[in-house]
């Protein structure tokens, strides 16, 4: 088993830092790629970051992860409520996965209250702001053999 995991955003996340910061923060994607890496080696994993805003992209890299990674990090973004291929990826794959959400989606608009990745995920971390993707980190390694 490979001593990597795979961080994954989706959709919009690249306007982090920029985007509704009352709701998700002032930190940009590449704090939330630090963060998760320097979270990652301390536990004695290096992560391979990639972001799209094409649903497609997320499922290759997905689908490839199985060949040198040990887990997922994963911030679906808007593909949470509505993607049922993102999930069949990553259950396709059968990797241990992390959900990741920066804002409390259950105390925002009612459609983002489902997740379709909720009743597969090993981890989730929800509202806990960018600080969520560390905690991600640490709680998928340590169930990770």
């Amino acid at each position: 088993m490979s001593a990597r995991i795979l961080l994954v955003n989706g959709p919009n996340l690249n306007l982090l830092g920029t985007r509704e910061p009352e709701v998700y923060g002032t930190a940009t994607l590449s704090d939330v790629e630090r963060l998760t890496t320097d979270a990652a080696a301390a536990a004695g994993y290096e992560i391979r970051a990639i972001q799209s805003n094409h649903e497609g992209v997320l499922i290759d890299a997905i689908q490839a992860a199985r060949e040198d990674c040990a887990a997922i990090v994963i911030n679906p973004g808007g593909l949470t409520h509505t993607s049922v291929a993102l999930r069949d990826a990553l259950t396709g794959i059968a990797l241990p996965f992390a959900e990741v959400h920066i804002s409390d989606v259950h105390a925002r608009e009612e459609f983002r209250h489902h997740s379709y990745l909720e009743d597969v995920a090993a981890v989730r971390v929800i509202g806990r702001g960018v600080e969520g993707y560390a905690e991600a980190v640490r709680r998928l390694t340590a169930l990770i053999p």
